[in-house]
């Protein structure tokens, strides 16, 4: 795919002939040389072109349109100084409103060599001259803003540590838009096969070694890499939800693919909710997978290219919005990227002040939205343009592709300095569900809440091959994890990850029990004050979850047992156990589950399960067991 439509692929330059022109010069040698010149450069033969339009420069050193016509050459084939040295002559040569032209193509040539000054001084003049083109004036104030903003900042440099992978990943003509796996166990970016616009692009996986070392990519999949072009992808944070952009005769979609396995489905397009007639490309996904942004010119937009939303609900993706003026300009905004933590978005976007072209921003989510982008500083960002950027959950290192000339590009590794790094970093979650009776793999729903929002921030499905999971924490809080598959009684569990400084890997592994006579489970997310028997706020989502199992299972009855540890008094705990057990039974026939089928229990002190010779033993053995008393 690739990074723009060819309409983008540079200045496109009306090209009229000599007859229809008024030209400069009476030599009819120096104008068949410029018509022959011309010939040339519309078919991307451009050493032939040069050499003709030399000629006809030779034969009327005055011959202003071919100077003109020998910088845009020049400029198709990135030789910028040699472009803005004809540029220059040919200004010298012309008077009246022509010269407005010539203006205008300085600022932007002198803009995209970092040149800020002269950049400047032409976004002036043209400004002092031309008062009825409003998309150029637009254009030449933006870049006159972005020169202020590079002259201004250009003492402010951070201390980013930019490192390019090494060429056993940089293996391909041109390599772009990387994203990792939630755990950062795997690098997936689009490989380009050639030069030419219509080369095959594929995506590719490259998997992270025991070293920390990346290894060679391959083929992501036989399913998804086609005749077609294949790029700009997304993945979900346990790396089995694919999103990625097909380009074919008919303009560019998204598809998705999921993993079961080892194997990858067979792509499906996302349907007229995302896709549109125009084009659409460079998706991104939350870390939950419910939230999907991506980049599309359809109508409707603000600018030339922006970016899109669109929710996750029970029926499908949602109808794609376009996420606004607190992001969207009316330039372009390309290569959305949404951080594991769902609070830092990072944009590219040559519509915000910054150091010309396109450049990379992040904006922050508040509670009435997104925050304005803000521009990363150099020299991550320059005059060049950039195109790409992810970060890693922890927010320390990102991953970008940079071009290197028209016909080559590279990915590169970028260690940010300390004032860059997020906030809220995310972390892993993840384990194995399986049947506690047979240790087979169990492909059981997981869900993750934030227990002070009483909030689900994360779904997925555990694998039906191997049982494994992944999901990620957005951030410190208190989370309770629920895992649920028909037929079985479902699982609860607690942690506290608010305190922790440290991002290695959660690791909790599930044993499922079948639903039958004398299961029970810890309802572990339930809880009351130092010997009070009344349910605290934070214990809604748990007895949510029970109730959501007991009207999906309404032949079954089952016992609310209360259990102490053994601090007290017998009597005493006897008393707090029996009373826990009724304020979760209470709850529940308020909530129009039949007082038939419960039966509350109060065990005091006397069934422990594990020694109470430890305040974290102790802890344990003070609980609420769910058990199945018939079914």
């Amino acid at each position: 795919m690739n990074i723009f439509k060819s309409v983008l692929l540079g200045s496109i330059v009306l090209c009229f002939s000599a007859k229809a022109q008024i030209l400069s010069t009476k030599n009819k040698k120096a104008i068949d040389l410029y018509i022959q010149a011309d010939n040339y450069r519309v078919r991307g033969q451009y050493d032939q072109a040069i050499s003709l339009l030399q000629q006809a420069i030779d034969k009327d050193k005055k011959f202003e349109e071919a100077y003109h016509r020998l910088a845009i050459v020049y400029r198709s084939m990135d030789r910028l100084p040699l472009a803005t040295e004809n540029f220059e002559k040919g200004l010298q040569l012309t008077e009246g409103v022509k010269r407005n032209s010539y203006l205008y193509e300085l600022a932007d040539i002198y803009l995209k060599q970092g040149d800020y000054s002269k950049a400047e001084d032409y976004c002036k003049l043209f400004l002092e001259k031309e008062k009825m083109d409003k998309p150029k004036i637009d254009k030449i104030t933006l870049w006159s803003s972005q020169a202020n903003y590079a002259i201004e900042n250009k003492d402010v440099v951070s201390d980013f540590i930019i490192e390019p992978l090494p060429d056993l990943v940089n293996k391909y003509q041109r390599q772009y838009f990387p994203v990792v796996t939630g755990d950062d166990s795997q690098l997936i970016f689009t490989a380009r096969f050639g030069t030419a616009r219509n080369d095959n692009e594929d995506i590719v996986v490259s998997t992270k070694r025991n070293d920390g070392s990346w290894g060679e990519p391959i083929s992501i999949s036989k399913n998804i890499n086609t005749i077609q072009r294949e790029g700009a992808c997304t993945i979900s944070a346990d790396g089995r939800h694919l999103i990625f952009t097909v380009c074919g005769a008919m303009g560019c979609d998204l598809y998705e693919s999921r993993k079961t396995g080892k194997d990858w489905s067979v792509p499906k397009n996302l349907g007229p909710a995302i896709n549109s007639a125009d084009w659409d490309s460079q998706p991104t996904l939350s870390a939950d997978g419910r939230e999907l942004y991506f980049v599309s010119d359809r109508k409707g937009g603000i600018g030339g290219y922006d970016i899109w939303h669109s929710q996750l609900e029970e029926s499908g993706w949602a109808k794609a919005k376009n996420l606004g003026p607190a992001i969207n300009t009316k330039f372009d905004e390309i290569s959305p990227y949404i951080h594991v933590n769902n609070q830092d978005l990072y944009i590219v976007s040559s519509g915000y002040p910054g150091f010309g072209g396109y450049d990379i921003y992040r904006s922050q989510r508040t509670k009435d939205g997104w925050g304005a982008p803000t521009n990363l500083g150099k020299p991550l960002n320059d005059h060049l343009d950039q195109y790409s950027f992810i970060v890693s959950g922890d927010g320390a290192i990102g991953y970008y592709s940079r071009a290197e000339n028209k016909s080559t590009s590279r990915l590169f590794k970028i260690t940010l300095p300390e004032n860059l790094v997020t906030r809220a970093k995310g972390n892993v979650v993840k384990g194995i569900v399986q049947d506690a009776k047979t240790n087979s793999p169990v492909g059981a729903w997981v869900e993750l809440f934030d227990l002070k929002e009483n909030k689900m921030i994360s779904k997925v499905r555990a694998d039906s091959v191997d049982g494994e999971y992944l999901m990620i924490l957005p951030g410190g809080s208190e989370y309770a994890l629920y895992v649920r598959k028909p037929g079985y009684l479902f699982q609860s569990l607690h942690f506290n990850y608010e305190e922790s400084k440290e991002l290695k890997p959660v690791i909790k592994n599930i044993n499922l029990v079948s639903i039958q006579k004398d299961a029970l489970v810890v309802l572990n997310n339930l809880f009351f004050d130092v010997n009070k028997y009344e349910l605290k706020p934070q214990s809604i989502t748990e007895l949510s979850e029970v109730i959501i199992f007991l009207n999906q299972n309404p032949s079954l009855k089952v016992e609310i047992g209360g259990h102490t540890d053994n601090s007290g008094t017998e009597v005493y705990n006897q008393q707090l156990s029996e009373k826990r057990a009724n304020s979760v039974a209470e709850y529940l026939t308020a909530h129009q589950i039949s007082k038939q089928r419960i039966i509350t229990e109060g065990y005091g002190s006397q069934r422990p399960i594990a020694a109470n010779d430890t305040e974290e033993n102790k802890e344990k053995n003070r609980r609420i067991e769910f058990k199945i008393l018939s079914n």
